[in-house]
């Protein structure tokens, strides 16, 4: 599969909100497994377990360990929906305003040549330390059928060289994964 990096254009925002939500959820599951798995959890979790049997029966102590679980992984749900839909309606609501209005921004997205699908997405803003100038990466998404094919070491080399360009030097480049 080929694929092509090109410079964000307004036609393609649905594809990118839309890429962008599903990239973004697709942590709840890890997320919920990783908080199951803390010790802390695993230990409350245990807890629950021993009292509902001890108060009711197994299947007491089944219904307060599995309350616990859906509990759990309605919050991670709950988190990163509620962050999807703040930034849908924040900086992903005008990409060209937030991520493109200054002359050191970029945004962009990848694509398939053969339909023209977009299929990841990466954003670089220009940040200013001092005396020092620098690009942080935001809103890097793959979609999952284009993972492991170096697609995102292509899109983080225009970041830097995009960053290059404009005479931040490559050290200074804050890869900042936070989308």
């Amino acid at each position: 599969m080929q694929l092509r990096i090109r410079k964000y254009q307004d036609p393609d925002k649905e594809t990118v909100r839309s890429l962008f939500s599903q990239g973004i959820q697709e942590h709840i599951g890890p997320s919920f497994k990783n908080a199951m798995s803390s010790p802390l959890y695993l230990c409350f979790s245990l807890g629950l377990g021993v009292t509902g049997y001890l108060l009711a029966s197994g299947l007491g102590a089944l219904v307060l360990v599995s309350g616990w679980a859906g509990l759990v992984y309605y919050c991670c749900h709950k988190l990163y929906a509620d962050y999807v839909r703040g930034r849908l309606q924040a900086d992903m609501q005008d990409i060209q305003a937030s991520y493109m209005a200054q002359p050191d921004d970029c945004f962009w997205v990848a694509e398939t040549v053969a339909t023209g699908k977009v299929v990841g997405m990466v954003a670089v803003v220009a940040k200013k330390n001092g005396a020092e100038r620098y690009g942080e990466l935001f809103r890097m998404i793959i979609s999952s059928a284009t993972r492991r094919t170096g697609l995102g070491s292509r899109m983080t080399q225009a970041v830097l060289d995009f960053c290059k360009q404009r005479g931040m030097s490559k050290d200074s480049l804050r890869r900042c994964f936070v989308v």
